[in-house]
């Protein structure tokens, strides 16, 4: 009768993990599920199954939980495409006024204007890309 509790238990933490998705409550489920196992062999009281599952617990949380943790995380995300232009280098070939100039940007011309309308970069400049706006990178003579 008190595997069968473990056994009830087990399914219910596994239920539960799939709501939260962070390995701990499946961690709970797997002792559960060997305490229930163990339950059902053997003959000992209720508090050695507890200790039984405490143990286990343990084991699984500090020991297994941490490489399924590192396995499954997400990579951070690359930027790719316009997301990764920003913060890049350009050099100036016409002078990038508010109403207009050109940069080359990894090889390709673009049409470009300064962050601060009032300035104007001369050709030859090193600038760099702050955001892009449409076809237009917007840049900055800082960093």
């Amino acid at each position: 009768m008190v595997a069968l509790f473990w056994l009830i238990g087990s399914v219910a933490l596994a239920a539960a993990e799939a709501l939260v998705g962070e390995f701990f409550l499946l961690m709970l489920a797997g002792s559960a599920l060997a305490t229930a196992g163990f339950s059902a062999v053997t003959d000992f009281p209720v508090w050695v199954d507890a200790v039984v599952f405490g143990v286990l617990s343990l084991v699984l949380v500090l020991g297994v939980r941490p490489a399924l943790m590192r396995r499954f995380a997400a990579p951070p995300a690359v930027p790719t495409g316009i997301d990764a232009l920003p913060g890049k280098q350009a050099l100036v070939l016409e002078d990038v006024g508010l109403h207009g100039g050109t940069i080359k940007l990894d090889g390709d011309v673009w049409t470009a204007r300064p962050l601060d309308g009032t300035e104007v970069y001369p050709e030859g400049e090193t600038v760099t890309v702050m955001e892009i706006d449409g076809a237009t990178a917007v840049v900055w003579r800082g960093p």
